[in-house]
């Protein structure tokens, strides 16, 4: 009887590492075409031109440089944003406020805003920003949009980074005489800063390639000049891609194509400064 189940185990240990070996196959083979479709539609349109150019209802003349431009505002400005109100609702929660049902209430719906459809905050935004603070359609608007967004994942990837902070440090610092606060920006912050930069930047990563809320908030189409100030009116890069798919004519899918792989290194880049910061900081403290 027991080598029976033994048996049997074995064989379902064998059929599902086989069912997950072949489901991953599966999604990295079709990552794998869908990557190649884009790469050849799209690598043709790669010059120096399609950087400089803005939108045009000509092919040959159209470029993402008000998109580009547009999306780097919006990652510049949400950043600090996002990273000083994350950080510190993530310091306050854990280091300074006792365990209560206050703050578990506040704990559930932190996590729950972190689920919530993208473009509930795109209509948070358009009353809030666009017509209650009467932003119009510029790039401030967008900006503290997108920072409502990434605020809730930036709380929770922090929280965690800061639990990670074994107790003894804390206990080390306070033998010493060091205050609360002392404590914190000197054992607690620098040892979770790897984790809280990777969660910040994976977070704004989710940013730059959101589309819903800023189109809800005004986020242009068409755009024929770069942002000068965070008042001007802006486009991004996800929204730049969508018009093109939305033309008729074949080569403005080709250069869509070439706005996603753009998009694509953009994200790339992000994450592996969020690899690198976080091992130089693991290794320095």
């Amino acid at each position: 009887m027991g080598q029976g189940n033994w048996r049997i185990r074995k064989i379902t240990d064998r059929f599902a590492k086989i069912a997950f070996l072949c489901a991953t196959l599966f999604g990295i083979a079709f990552l794998g075409v869908l990557l190649y479709r884009i790469v050849a539609d799209g690598a043709g349109w790669l010059n120096w031109d399609f950087f400089t150019n803005f939108s045009s209802r000509f092919p040959a003349k159209a470029g993402v440089a008000a998109a580009l431009v547009g999306s780097i505002w919006i990652v510049l400005l949400t950043g600090p944003i996002a990273f000083f109100l994350g950080v510190g609702t993530a310091l306050y929660l854990e280091e300074y406020t006792k365990k209560s049902w206050f703050t578990r209430l506040i704990q559930v719906n932190i996590h729950n805003l972190a689920g919530v459809p993208s473009i509930v905050y795109g209509i948070l935004g358009l009353a809030v920003f666009v017509q209650g603070l009467m932003l119009g359609q510029a790039v401030l608007a967008g900006v503290f949009t997108m920072s409502l967004l990434v605020l809730p994942i930036i709380v929770v990837s922090s929280q965690e980074a800061i639990r990670s902070v074994p107790q003894h440090m804390r206990n080390a610092s306070y033998a010493l005489g060091a205050s609360k606060w002392q404590t914190i920006s000197r054992v607690v912050i620098p040892t979770a800063l790897p984790n809280i930069l990777t969660g910040v930047i994976l977070a704004l990563s989710r940013a730059i390639g959101e589309t819903a809320p800023l189109v809800v908030v005004g986020a242009l189409t068409f755009v024929a000049f770069v942002p000068a100030s965070p008042m001007d009116p802006f486009t991004v890069l996800p929204i730049q891609i969508f018009n093109w798919t939305s033309r008729p004519q074949d080569d403005f899918r080709a250069i869509a194509a070439a706005g996603i792989i753009v998009l694509l290194v953009v994200l790339l880049t992000m994450n592996l400064l969020a690899v690198y910061l976080r091992n130089k900081y693991q290794k320095r403290y």
